[in-house]
């Protein structure tokens, strides 16, 4: 049976090639359009959608308005459409927060090198998401954790699928490893899972952290500030010349590379333009082979929700130098493309729940 898709959007251009595009797919079926929010709304509560394609700016009520008020009323896998600007991330980023689960550029030259691609890349992601079941659970806008009254407060974390019987329930033992990076890599449904996991670090965390998050280079500064806002460490957007620090976090810079050269314990970032013979721009699996060559097997990599495989070879060169590797479970993803592909290869040595990835990276790593 094919996927059934809403497209709201206040521009009927955009809602007919959308449209248009996704009827192409024999997989895909475009039910209904909306003009606007509260439209929206309405028609996820009356049609019962699979997917549902939302703009952020449109009359009567806005994108990330109707985001909430449809995981409030009738729960639904949401495609935000985002424009490239500082703006335009923070509203995304606001998108996710209210429940939204992945977001595209709305200019479509800015998605993929040709039409082709970007055709099949929009397809691609309707499909993933599909297959991720919603619950409703209200998601308040996350509050920076320095204008809080106690550590507790942390980021309302938002809701997954419940469990199989089989979840792990409690964090890994301890393996007694000494550490001196945690990596992080991740994809789809990233930016949220990042929030959860490293709410749970301490500012005494006492290593530093990489992580590599597949995004546009405007969206990685005003995500990097939401980060820094809401955890106890320190996270900042990766500049060239960064010497690492414990308890800081360096995010990649959206279309480029994030390497390390020099030593551990007195490393730096180099931060390059990517090859446009790479198809992630920041790419995990470069990333995580870098630190493969400066921290050998010292390393936790951690890799989160996200489609294709990316950290994969680079997970298999830690490995090969003794670092630890762990994989998040198809139960909390949104997509299971990366952790598949690390615990499919037989590279990850636990695949745990979102829910406890920070607190047993806390245990593992001795914070």
């Amino acid at each position: 049976m094919a996927i059934r898709v809403l497209v709201v959007d206040d521009s009927s251009f955009f809602r007919r090639r959308v449209s248009e595009i996704l009827n192409q797919d024999p997989l895909l079926t475009v039910v209904d359009t909306a003009a606007n929010g509260q439209e929206a709304v309405e028609k996820a509560k009356s049609l019962r959608p699979d997917v549902i394609t939302m703009d952020i700016e449109m009359p009567v009520m806005d994108g990330i308005s109707a985001v909430r008020a449809i995981m409030q009323q009738s729960p639904t896998p949401v495609l935000m459409f985002s424009s490239l600007t500082h703006e335009g991330a923070r509203a995304t980023l606001d998108a996710l927060d209210a429940g939204a689960m992945d977001f595209l550029p709305k200019r479509f030259e800015d998605i993929a090198r040709s039409k082709e691609e970007a055709v099949l890349l929009l397809q691609q992601r309707v499909k993933a998401i599909a297959r991720r079941r919603t619950f409703a659970s209200p998601r308040p806008l996350a509050t920076p954790l320095r204008e809080r009254p106690a550590p507790s407060a942390l980021l309302a974390e938002r809701s997954t699928p419940t469990p199989a019987v089989t979840e792990r329930r409690t964090p890994p033992r301890r393996s007694g490893k000494g550490y001196q990076l945690l990596a992080i890599g991740t994809s789809t449904g990233g930016p949220v899972a990042l929030q959860r996991v490293l709410t749970r670090l301490p500012a005494s965390f006492p290593h530093p952290i990489v992580l590599i998050q597949h995004m546009p280079g405007t969206f990685t500064t005003a995500f990097a500030a939401r980060l820094d806002g809401l955890c106890q460490i320190r996270v900042k957007e990766a500049e060239d010349g960064d010497q690492l620090r414990p308890g800081h976090a360096y995010l990649a810079p959206g279309g480029k590379q994030m390497l390390f050269e020099g030593r551990p314990g007195a490393a730096r970032l180099r931060i390059m333009e990517g090859n446009d013979k790479v198809n992630y721009k920041p790419c995990v699996d470069i990333t995580f082979a870098s630190a493969a060559k400066t921290y050998g097997g010292n390393v936790l990599a951690v890799v989160l929700t996200g489609m294709g495989a990316d950290g994969r070879e680079g997970a298999r060169l830690l490995k090969e130098q003794g670092a630890t590797i762990w994989a998040q479970d198809e139960e909390s993803c949104v997509v299971y493309g990366m952790p598949q592909a690390v615990a499919k290869a037989g590279i990850a040595s636990e695949s745990l729940p979102l829910s406890l990835i920070g607190e047993a990276i806390v245990g593992e790593m001795g914070a």
